[in-house]
């Protein structure tokens, strides 16, 4: 089978296109023909050896899936040969073939197409904990999202104002702020423009944001303190702006603010049952119209560099897919 390869810590235009053998699935996994993988930002990092957590060398990026069911191994009851299913793994997303965990593998509804499954289950779950779970967030709180125009970014502006919330997004330019108000955002500012943190005073009449979701960090988090409510859950998703932020406890206490990890990988750990029963909410509310993956660009599995490259420069919006086969 065809599978991008990463042999030593690079950029993705090192990475090579290799000819693999197709993997079997032992006890507990499924292995899926694939006809879409997602890609994430930590897809560039793991390639990179930034990531927080370093896969062996070499390997297969990609963490998302769809395709078609084509072997199960034993302990398999929930899933069949030929089921069109999304599915997660660490790695080995960017190829012909996938072995994902069985818990990790769930049937598609019958309306979703395979690139929209393949951009749905990280990004949806990551912000299903942190609105839901960690922050607890409640109807007509302010919920500010950060790079609201990419995968996470408009996963969570699509959760937050199904479950109530008024949102208001920031993103790095003009054509990504008119997309947040395509995307269902009450309010869209530009974070590059040295007043957006006066804007969403304004906007929030003084109250300042209830919960703000960062994937960011940096600049993006230390302003962010500037402008969170008294009570205020300031969300840590990550940090695609490259640098980790750190703050005074003081800043904390005076009001009387939350910092709030939202590490899904580490969570799943203490929690095995939250993934499915997570995915069971996103699905019905994918079929009620509240939420939907937003796939902006597709690529062929061949030219994974120029996608992994354009999502690295942030020239993307929503979730970049790769196609294949």
């Amino acid at each position: 089978m065809k599978a991008w390869q990463v042999s030593e810590w690079c950029e993705p235009e090192q990475m090579t296109l290799a000819d693999l053998p197709v993997p079997e699935p032992t006890s507990g996994e499924v292995r899926i023909r694939n006809h879409a993988a997602a890609l994430n930002f930590f897809d560039v990092l793991q390639i990179q050896g930034k990531y927080q957590t370093k896969p062996p060398l070499p390997f297969t990026p990609g963490a998302e899936v769809a395709g078609v069911v084509d072997a199960v191994g034993t302990g398999i009851d929930h899933l069949s040969v030929g089921d069109r299913v999304m599915g997660s793994g660490a790695l080995g997303g960017f190829a012909e073939y996938t072995v994902t965990p069985g818990a990790r593998t769930f049937r598609i509804p019958t309306k979703m197409d395979f690139a929209a499954a393949a951009a749905m289950l990280i990004v949806y779950q990551t912000s299903y904990l942190a609105l839901k779970v960690r922050a607890a967030i409640k109807a007509q709180e302010w919920l500010l999202v950060h790079a609201a125009a990419g995968g996470v970014g408009s996963s969570a502006m699509q959760l937050g104002k199904a479950f109530g919330a008024r949102v208001i997004a920031t993103a790095g330019s003009a054509d990504k702020v008119d997309f947040c108000l395509t995307q269902g955002a009450d309010y869209a500012v530009n974070y590059r423009e040295a007043g957006w943190v006066e804007q969403v005073k304004e906007i929030t009449e003084g109250h300042g944001a209830d919960v703000i979701y960062d994937p960011v960090g940096g600049d993006v988090f230390d302003l962010s303190t500037k402008c969170i409510a008294a009570e205020g859950r300031l969300l840590v998703i990550g940090f695609a702006g490259g640098r980790i932020p750190s703050i005074a406890a003081n800043r904390i206490l005076l009001k009387n603010m939350s910092v709030v990890g939202c590490y899904w990988g580490g969570y799943l750990e203490h929690h095995p049952g939250f993934l499915a029963q997570t995915q069971a909410d996103l699905f019905a509310l994918y079929d009620a119209g509240q939420i939907k993956p937003v796939v902006s660009q597709t690529y062929a599995l061949e030219d994974a560099v120029t996608a992994l490259k354009a999502l690295a420069a942030r020239k993307t919006f929503g979730k970049v897919v790769l196609t294949i086969g």
